[in-house]
């Protein structure tokens, strides 16, 4: 556990790091509603009932998201963050990486995976420190 004299001190900082991290989590909840058959293209086709994992890891997403940007509960929203990327990272851009038709396509899958990689690590990194406190709302 960190000391206070640890954490991050500038509380700007800490609301422009929430804004950006879940910017992309915003719009990409977002889109699980708006653009169905997007997703259901990124599915392999062995996954079942397509449609209702694109609007369940939506909702998740984007209350993960506003957990977050909130600064309430920002731990368990990053926990939700985490319950969604790790299955999207490995079913769908692992899967991709391994098996899609051209080699453009999977280096293009290689690097979403990545980034997968990479959000999972700052999700994570959010369950274990939380949000700076104070910085929009009360935290946990």
């Amino acid at each position: 556990m960190l000391n206070d004299d640890q954490m991050p001190t500038h509380p700007s900082l800490a609301l422009i790091a929430r804004v950006l991290f879940t910017s992309l989590f915003f719009l990409s909840g977002l889109t699980h509603f708006t653009n169905v058959p997007y997703y259901i293209d990124l599915m392999s086709i062995e996954i079942p009932f397509q449609v209702f994992w694109i609007y369940l890891s939506g909702v998740i997403e984007l209350l993960g998201a506003a957990m977050i940007l909130a600064n309430w509960h920002p731990r368990l929203g990053g926990w939700l963050l985490v319950l969604f990327m790790v299955p999207v990272t490995f079913a769908v851009h692992g899967y991709g990486m391994l098996y899609d038709e051209t080699e453009a396509e999977r280096i293009m899958e290689q690097a979403h995976f990545l980034k997968g990689l990479a959000l999972t690590g700052a999700a994570l990194l959010i369950t274990q420190l939380g949000v700076k406190p104070g910085s929009m709302t009360a935290s946990e």
